[in-house]
């Protein structure tokens, strides 16, 4: 069974709290359940929308086609009428308050009102008229169209920034240091909500030359420290992120991309950022760019993150996107964490070469020396990194393999499902997992990207000299995230028998 219902209205309306109620009702019976949101750059007025879907078995992404519209103004049916299954409903009454249609929604869904009464009192604020215009929608209601039952899953629910955030916390973060930037920013309210019960430290500075400099500040004292922004925030940093490098200074990035250039389409998404992470700071010097692709991955590479920057004193990025920041998921294993000790002591930084005592020199022995280090550390960063899962495979074996990384992970899984196929996913983009070579030579492989120039095929080229198609690249470049059955067809265009 899996059912979608849209959520849509005006920004202030309340599409969003919507599904966020439905999908913690859902999740707690037992049902998995994929939240995406579309939403413009405005406190108020356009068009917002929340896309749920649940099953009973597990889901990453949403389809093109909506079961039930939850429609909180008249441009919600315009929009979205002509994405309705033949058989779909649409909520819509004029005059009522937003938890009406929660009512309506819950008695369709055969859930009982005690189920929602329980949300609303989370909530706090305005419970009792909440309540009043839920009980009002739930008793006009007749319909029961998708009879939700308890399922036995004991499920987890958060979204990608809840994940980082998670994995921060669990990893002993001191401090963390954001100008706002979406889609980023939730990070940075996630952890100040929590600071004073984990004892770690949220500022928000004035901007994001500041943020990393205070970063750096921060972590060449000891403290485990992690800093948030979006690819034209992370633009700005480039040049302290090469300080970074020559100081050997372990800093832990979280860089959240959404499409460009320049301000681009601030609220909605891209992997368009997978260059800039790759070649940002000038000079040569060792980082690493992690990609998690759901929020348990994103708990995991972070707590990774703060493990490798401590172990090699080094700029560790975690590179992730608005689809996978701001969806939701629900699922039912527990994240794998490791401990991360401190082991940076304060000394004499330069951000010039530097000799033993930390002064900055000419010297063209030392100069070779220290760059042979760096050299020999990427070595041993890259040994070490082996240690851990790289990369997954998973689907059937086959002469097909779908190649991906970050937040296309949830819709290419959901694709594959009955398909007879194998997706590579690449957690670790640098150091790069030459061990995936294998598992691509002499595969038709079919490369699948939110973005337009096929980044990690380039990287992928350029690692191991493998090449794709230009016609099996499957690239999505509007701002918006995969739908899974529209990539289920491209991904059949392309397969060979």
């Amino acid at each position: 069974m899996e059912y979608s219902i849209l959520f849509g209205g005006k920004a202030g309306q309340g599409p969003n709290i919507l599904s966020i109620i439905l999908s913690k009702t859902l999740t707690q019976k037992g049902y998995f359940v994929f939240l995406s949101r579309d939403y413009q750059s405005l406190i108020r007025g356009g068009h917002n929308f929340n896309v749920l879907t649940f099953s009973d078995k597990p889901v990453y992404s949403n389809k093109s086609k909506i079961d039930l519209i939850v429609a909180l103004d008249e441009n919600t049916i315009e929009i979205h009428k002509k994405e309705l299954n033949k058989d779909g409903i649409i909520l819509f009454k004029k005059d009522v308050e937003s938890m009406y249609f929660l009512g309506r929604l819950y008695k369709i869904l055969g859930l009982d009102f005690l189920e929602l009464e329980n949300q609303l009192k989370e909530i706090e604020k305005n419970f009792e008229e909440n309540v009043k215009d839920a009980k009002q929608g739930y008793d006009e209601e007749k319909r029961i169209v998708c009879k939700v039952k308890s399922e036995k899953n004991k499920l987890s629910f958060k979204n990608g920034n809840q994940g980082i955030s998670e994995g921060a916390i669990k990893s002993g973060l001191d401090l963390y240091y954001a100008y706002p930037m979406t889609p980023a920013t939730n990070v940075l309210t996630e952890l100040a909500e929590k600071q004073i019960k984990n004892n770690h430290l949220v500022l928000e500075l004035e901007s994001e030359i500041a943020v990393i400099n205070t970063g750096i500040g921060s972590a060449i004292t000891g403290a485990k420290t992690m800093i948030g922004t979006s690819g034209g925030g992370f633009d700005l940093m480039t040049e302290a992120l090469s300080l970074t490098g020559m100081a050997r200074v372990p800093l832990v990035i979280y860089l959240a991309s959404r499409p460009g250039p320049s301000t681009g389409v601030a609220t909605y998404t891209s992997q368009g950022d997978l260059g800039l992470a790759r070649y940002s700071g000038h000079g040569e010097f060792n980082k690493m760019i992690l990609a998690p692709g759901n929020p348990k991955e994103a708990e995991e590479l972070t707590n990774q993150a703060f493990y490798f920057s401590q172990k090699f004193k080094i700029p560790v990025i975690i590179l992730s996107d608005k689809h996978l920041a701001e969806s939701f998921f629900s699922y039912n294993e527990n994240p794998k964490l490791i401990k991360s000790l401190k082991s940076t002591n304060l000394r004499r930084y330069n951000s010039y070469e530097m000799d033993k005592f930390g002064c900055a020199t000419e010297d063209a022995k030392i100069i070779k020396k220290n760059v042979d280090e760096r050299l020999k550390l990427q070595k041993e960063i890259s040994e070490e990194a082996e240690k851990f899962k790289q990369f997954e495979v998973y689907g059937k074996k086959s002469k097909n393999i779908v190649v991906g990384w970050g937040s296309t992970k949830g819709a290419i899984l959901d694709a594959i499902k009955d398909l007879s196929i194998e997706f590579l996913q690449f957690l670790y983009l640098e150091p790069f997992p030459i061990k995936t070579k294998k598992f691509l030579e002499g595969k038709n492989i079919i490369l699948i990207e939110n973005n337009s120039t096929a980044q990690l095929g380039k990287l992928i080229a350029e690692k191991t000299g493998i090449i794709t198609h230009e016609k099996n690249k499957i690239l999505k470049y509007d701002g918006r995230p995969f739908f899974s059955d529209e990539l289920k067809l491209e991904i059949k265009k392309r397969m060979i028998k």
